[in-house]
């Protein structure tokens, strides 16, 4: 299929599937603000709010080159429009309130209790928007022994046993090289908010979607968990997947490979391309089983082929005869990929500055409401007045907050 194909139905006059869904985002780090990224990536009208003054929550290293403006902001705050309200105080509550009955999502991740604490949590919301969909993303929930505790994306990995199967054979428990356990939390906010929406649409009954860090990467190990409670071990595995083999990088002359053998035809018809035929039905090797327990050797022998061996050759070879595999990609290689720009997932966007940068691009593709990014992260407040002015604060009051660095 080409891509015009795909969006030859596609209408032109909407953001998204989620137009018309208004969202209040009050967040920090990464899963939060993911949240929000996916539903103003949607369609949705997601309006974040920053304490006045600060940087926002997500202005790390490094920035655009020849910009002030750190692309991870960009990147998770794209689509997005940005108030500035101290919720600290009892002003900012209040202001917070206000906006509150004209929407339809608050997102919220800070500790369990905090924004209770602030007279902003889920009971003082729904006081004011009774259909009120609330998320709580945390590191460990709103309930349970640990709900009480602060939590980052590091310890969820370290907490939820997911490190101890990360690393090098004969290396130590690693972490993800990215936010794994925010990302995780922050998909599975979204999911949870638009079921939470889908039930409100039947019932008009809001709620309470509560997600754990710590719950999303134990959702992702999946049976490794359910396996340490049946005091099955498990093993770190380094590139290789531990129930198939061969899968795993080999080097070659130029650049390393990978090659997943899944499928005992696909083992056959690799040992037809490194000229072991021998091998291809023989005792020890014809089966996945059998091969687990010939793991070192089988790797020796699929090394020394691909050793000898271009990356594009034996791509070639390999795609030519239906193997699994791909060439070991840095993230500036894989920014050059023609597949990358079809497929969209780097958009040449516009910044705040007025300046331009590539950022990354929505996953999901739809064929009659198709989304991009449409706009950089905004600057800093840059929506206050008319978001409050739609919550019907007018332009005295707001001085007044404004003089009070509430806004």
């Amino acid at each position: 299929m080409r891509r015009d194909d795909f969006f030859a139905e596609a209408a032109t006059d909407l953001p998204g599937p989620l137009a018309g869904i208004r969202v209040l985002e009050a967040t920090t780090a990464w899963a939060g603000p993911m949240v929000g990224c996916v539903l103003a990536d949607l369609g949705a009208d997601v309006v974040r709010v920053d304490l006045p003054g600060s940087a926002g929550g997500t202005a790390w290293p490094p920035v655009i080159p020849g910009t002030e403006l750190p692309l991870a902001n960009e990147t998770v705050n794209r689509n997005k429009r940005s108030v500035t309200v101290d919720l600290r105080r009892p002003e900012g509550r209040d202001t917070f309130l206000a906006i509150v009955p004209h929407v339809d999502v608050v997102v919220q991740n800070f500790k369990a209790g905090t924004f209770d604490a602030w007279g902003i949590g889920y009971d003082a919301c729904r006081a004011v928007r009774p259909d009120l969909v609330y998320v709580s993303v945390s590191g460990y929930g709103q309930y349970g022994p640990w709900s009480h505790l602060p939590g980052y994306d590091p310890a969820a990995l370290a907490a939820s046993g997911w490190m101890s199967l990360n690393g090098a054979r004969d290396g130590a428990p690693t972490k993800a090289p990215t936010f794994l356990a925010d990302d995780l939390a922050g998909l599975h906010a979204t999911i949870g908010t638009l079921a939470a929406l889908t039930h409100r649409s039947r019932t008009g009954e809001g709620q309470h979607v509560d997600v754990a860090l710590l719950d999303a990467i134990m959702f992702q190990s999946n049976a490794h968990l359910s396996a340490g409670a049946l005091g099955i071990p498990a093993s770190r595995w380094g590139n290789e997947v531990g129930v198939s083999t061969p899968t795993n990088s080999y080097p070659t002359i130029d650049e390393d490979v990978y090659v997943a053998i899944i499928l005992d035809s696909h083992w056959r018809k690799l040992c037809d391309l490194m000229g072991r035929t021998d091998l291809a039905e023989a005792d020890g090797y014809a089966t996945n089983v059998e091969r687990l327990g010939r793991r070192d050797e089988i790797n020796q022998i699929v090394g020394a082929y691909c050793a000898g061996r271009t990356s594009e050759a034996l791509l070639a070879d390999l795609s030519a005869a239906g193997i699994v595999c791909s060439r070991v990609n840095s993230y500036t290689d894989a920014a050059r990929l023609d597949h990358v720009r079809e497929r969209a997932m780097l958009q040449d966007t516009e910044l705040s500055d007025g300046s331009t940068a590539p950022i990354i691009g929505p996953v999901a593709k739809f064929s009659r409401t198709p989304t991009r990014v449409r706009h950089g992260a905004p600057a800093l407040g840059a929506h206050t007045e008319e978001v409050l002015a739609a919550a019907g604060i007018d332009g005295g009051r707001m001085a007044e907050l404004r003089d009070l660095g509430i806004i």
